[in-house]
């Protein structure tokens, strides 16, 4: 898997692309730190279940918000939720402050 800096991402912006049209992943660093991933989906690809499948399972390991994973999975809210439910997924999760005292 192919590493590249923001700076050179800003510098040849079709460089992943190009890269995941001959089959090759990358990850963008800012600082060192990956913050960004280009994966080559290929012709034929179930797109859509594929980026439902990649927003459950960041919202389930807590990576981004119920509102983000909607919208990267192209469902709406309700949609999500429906889909987190079926999976078995807790949409409402509390913290540790959010325990009741117990009597």
């Amino acid at each position: 898997m192919r590493t590249i800096t923001a700076d050179e991402l800003q510098l040849a912006p079709s460089s992943p692309v190009d890269g995941a049209l001959r089959g090759e992943p990358a990850i963008v660093t800012v600082d060192r730190v990956p913050v960004m991933m280009v994966v080559p989906l290929g012709v034929g690809t179930g797109v859509h279940r594929i980026l439902i499948d990649l927003a459950a399972t960041l919202f389930d390991r807590g990576q981004v918000s119920l509102g983000t994973a909607a919208r990267m999975s192209g469902l709406m809210s309700g949609e999500m939720i429906n889909e987190l439910g079926r999976r078995k997924i807790a949409i409402i999760r509390p913290g540790p402050g959010d325990a009741r005292a117990e009597g």
